[in-house]
């Protein structure tokens, strides 16, 4: 999956309610976004305990990613758009991230070791982007996983453990390996972020090299 190149094909889901918005400054949308974020990580967390809240809070996911990209394009119809608003966009990014994977991570639905290594892709993969930006490289948004997809996962596998649980196959179990469905979300995030940030890293150090050799 790689939909952060995507995002011109939601602007009809965008638009209508930005314009309504165009009044409201773009950090209350991003503040909003991040509330909503910690929301959702909450919600996951208990989940493990009331298994409904695994529905509340894929709901809550792709609300948060709503609001992540609505921000943007109101600033963009107000004229508002500034590089503050940019640079708080991607804090608030990271930290969104950190505490909706962070919930499933450290709930009973995940190994915590797992969920630290995807916590690791998921950050370095952001990391590798924007440096590749600060050192004079095009912003990469390239990739297997980005951002866009990490939302989408987030909100269709809370859904696919609550539905796989009432069919009787919540786990996956081989031999003594036993494996949820949150789990195989947190192990993809765990190896596909680790790989897109190395891949981001290649192609940032390439691009350099080719600059190097041109000056």
């Amino acid at each position: 999956m790689v939909l952060d190149g995507q995002r011109d094909k939601v602007d009809f889901a965008l638009t209508p309610v930005a314009k309504k918005l165009i009044k409201v400054n773009p950090n209350y949308i991003s503040w909003a976004g991040l509330v909503l974020a910690l929301v959702a990580g909450i919600l996951l967390y208990y989940s493990w305990h009331y298994e409904f809240l695994l529905l509340v809070g894929a709901v809550v996911v792709i609300v948060s990613g709503y609001f992540d990209a609505l921000d943007g394009k109101v600033a963009k119809l107000a004229g508002k758009a500034s590089r503050r608003g940019d640079y708080l966009d991607h804090v608030f990014d990271r930290y969104a991230d950190v505490l909706m994977i962070g919930g499933v991570a450290v709930s009973g639905w995940c190994n915590p070791y797992l969920g630290l290594l995807a916590l690791v892709g998921v950050l370095l993969t952001s990391y590798m982007g924007t440096q590749a930006q600060a050192v004079g490289a095009p912003r990469l948004y390239s990739g297997l996983l980005g951002r866009a997809d990490r939302v989408v996962l987030s909100t269709l596998f809370p859904i696919i453990q609550f539905v796989m649980l009432y069919a009787g196959y919540g786990a996956i179990t081989i031999g003594d390996l036993s494996i949820t469905w949150m789990e195989i979300m947190v192990l993809y995030f765990a190896v596909l972020g680790n790989a897109t940030a190395i891949q981001r890293a290649i192609v940032t150090w390439r691009a350099m090299n080719r600059e190097d050799g041109k000056s």
